[in-house]
């Protein structure tokens, strides 16, 4: 595998081999009441605007044949924290003096995906690793969906952390902490 780093806009050189590779991720199980159409147009339409985000950067893998076998991107987290797409989950989650506390400031992992073709080599190890490396004071976090079985296991046998969830305010998706 050929891992490529990157930041800001490059990474949309390969912009429809990162849409097909995502929607082929993210319409498999569990995920697979989405639509890969729309699945692939949202996340172009969404990359198109996350590459000028502050702190974006990208790592893509590519195998022999040349193609996408698994991807991540993320950035920094602003403050304030935003509110769209899933953040509102993660607020009513975490609380807002906790998000503050621990997500503004430090790096986001957007997307990990990979092919199911490349799964089991350690190569979602590789990338999660190569997205969070040089991350602000060492602190990464992302959010996952509950029902992806896979990835909150992947995440946990990494030394990822849950934060508590404030009581009460129980979401359909579980945030991680990087290890310390």
């Amino acid at each position: 595998m050929r891992i490529t780093r990157g930041s800001g806009p490059a990474v949309l050189g390969v912009l429809d081999a990162l849409s097909d590779a995502y929607a082929e991720i993210f319409t498999a199980p569990p995920w697979s009441h989405r639509s890969p159409a729309t699945a692939r147009h949202d996340f172009r339409e969404r990359l198109k605007r996350d590459v000028r985000r502050p702190g974006f950067r990208s790592v893509v893998a590519t195998d022999e044949s040349g193609a996408v076998a698994g991807f991540a991107t993320g950035w920094i987290t602003q403050d304030p924290f935003p509110t769209d797409r899933a953040y509102g989950k993660v607020l009513r989650r975490l609380g807002a003096d906790r998000v503050g506390e621990l997500l503004t400031g430090s790096f986001e992992v957007d997307e990990l995906g990979v092919r199911s073709h490349a799964r089991g080599t350690g190569l979602g190890g590789r990338l999660l690793s190569g997205i969070t490396t040089g991350a602000p004071g060492g602190r990464s976090w992302l959010l996952t969906w509950d029902q992806a079985h896979d990835a909150l296991a992947f995440y946990r046998r990494r030394g990822w952390e849950e934060p508590e969830a404030v009581h009460g305010e129980e979401t359909d998706i579980v945030v991680f902490l990087s290890p310390p």
